[in-house]
């Protein structure tokens, strides 16, 4: 199948999900990731806000406030540049739509910004996964050019890049290319898969 194609299919079953299913869903991997050492280890977090029917990280979110962790929200960059910033996000922050429809902090030129070398985890939402630890995503290469210097390392530390999606987004094996940034580990409501590439 060709990626628009499972793209669209994917889209599709997700946004067909109930509600319960979806708070269930949101519950349990809740669970599941604050239970991790790595999100336990991690004092500067990034999360997304839930768009297109992914799964909610709102939970996740208000555990990591109580714990103490600094959580950020990604934004778009500049105009034409296609990357992203981080920028802190509390309980206070005030929120608009971009350009795609997705929810995000109120910036200006003088925002603090979250260096991505700074932030120890990265939630990435995404279309579909394999358990080698390939996303595919939108389509539009915002994360993959974000965290193109990781490309330049051997081994890297820091972020440790989490996907996180509902379990039936997982596909046997995905089509790569080589500007993709491949993931540590995908995490689901029923599952920790953890790449040992």
């Amino acid at each position: 199948m060709d990626t628009k194609k499972l793209r669209q299919q994917i889209r599709e079953k997700r946004r067909m999900l109930s509600d319960s299913e979806r708070e269930y869903a949101a519950f349990l991997l809740c669970e599941r990731i604050s239970s991790s050492r790595t999100f336990q280890q991690s004092k500067h977090i990034a999360f997304y806000l839930t768009n297109d029917g992914e799964i909610d990280l709102g939970l996740l979110i208000e555990h990591a406030w109580q714990q103490g962790k600094h959580c950020y929200l990604p934004v778009l960059a500049k105009p034409n540049t296609q990357q992203l910033w981080f920028i802190p996000y509390t309980a206070e922050t005030k929120l608009k739509t971009n350009r795609y429809g997705i929810a995000e902090p109120i910036h200006s030129h003088k925002t603090r910004l979250c260096k991505t070398l700074s932030l120890d985890l990265i939630l990435m939402p995404l279309v579909a996964f394999d358990t080698q630890g390939n996303r595919l995503g939108m389509g539009g290469g915002f994360y993959d050019r974000t965290l193109a210097f990781l490309r330049q390392r051997q081994y890297w530390h820091k972020p440790k890049l989490l996907g996180v999606a509902y379990e039936l987004q997982k596909q046997k094996k995905l089509k790569t290319n080589p500007w993709d940034i491949p993931l540590q580990a995908i995490a689901t409501e029923k599952h920790l898969y953890t790449n040992n590439k």
